[in-house]
């Protein structure tokens, strides 16, 4: 019988998920998993590394990108998505990075669990009826701007507040549309249109989010501001920086890695959850 992300969502362990974009726009790996079969291997090959979701995004959100169709992020997600469902153990579970209500309805129907939207419900607000109405749970993520315009000189006054704030408006936009609270999951949008600063400050102050009792995403994988710290261009040479993220969130209780590197971040992430756990004074499994 297949698992319910719901009840699985609130275990308190930690969970991979890994990206899986069929675009040939992504920032990291557009191009690389446009074949559905290419992209029900590489989401089946992250799965046995360990992550129990599969993000499957056919819209790309990289700085200065343009906007997909419905009817193309269709086109590229469904067969995908469809094949995993059908590969995937019963214990693993599928997302659809959308903004808009039609694909995150058909993704639904073809197999996956949950909707990660990065606009939060803005770009289509029918979306948030729509995961309300299908009893699932919604990723809300920040973000100044549009994935064309996100960088075009972001500014903030304190962007640890004014992110939090945010998605608070956002929460309660979501519990309006009749989606409980315990389906809606926050992530505080690293790299969506932030500066270097910003993405460290937020990073420093990740307990300010989980305190908030939501479940918290984090999605650092090979992003520019650890690029920017290092000195290096190449963003998969970012795999150990994105570890260092991925061990400092579990410290600070964050619930969901997104990230392209499954087997490196799983083993950070496990072992980080392990020593949380010990100066808790409780087993690590």
């Amino acid at each position: 019988m297949r698992a319910n992300f719901l009840t699985r969502l609130h275990d308190p362990r930690p969970m991979i998920m890994g990206i899986l974009n069929v675009t040939p726009d992504s920032f990291s790996d557009g191009g690389r998993y446009t074949a559905v079969a290419a992209a029900v291997a590489q989401g089946m090959r992250m799965a046995a590394a360990g992550a129990e979701i599969i993000d499957v995004g056919g819209e790309s959100t990289r700085p200065g990108a343009e906007r997909v169709t419905a009817a193309e992020q269709l086109r590229r997600v469904l067969p995908v998505i469809e094949a995993l469902r059908a590969e995937l153990p019963e214990d693993r579970f599928i997302s659809i990075d959308t903004t808009l209500a039609p694909v995150a309805e058909a993704a639904l129907d073809a197999g996956a669990d949950f909707v990660n939207d990065v606009s939060a419900g803005r770009d289509d607000p029918a979306l948030l009826d729509l995961v309300a109405r299908r009893g699932v749970a919604i990723v809300l993520m920040h973000m100044q701007g549009t994935p064309k315009t996100m960088q075009d000189d972001p500014r903030y006054e304190d962007v640890v507040t004014e992110v939090r704030d945010f998605l608070f408006q956002r929460v309660e936009a979501a519990r309006q549309a009749g989606i409980p609270q315990e389906a809606i999951v926050l992530d505080p949008g690293i790299g969506f249109g932030k500066r270097r600063d910003d993405n460290l400050a937020l990073m420093a102050h990740l307990d300010t989010l989980t305190a908030t009792g939501y479940p918290v995403l984090l999605g650092t994988s090979r992003k520019r501001f650890m690029g920017a710290v290092l000195e290096v261009s190449e963003p998969t040479e970012l795999v150990s920086a994105t570890v260092a993220t991925t061990a400092l969130g579990v410290m600070a209780g964050v619930r969901i890695f997104r990230v392209h590197d499954v087997k490196e971040n799983h083993q950070a992430m496990t072992v980080a959850w392990a020593i949380r756990q010990a100066r808790r004074g409780l087993p690590h499994s």
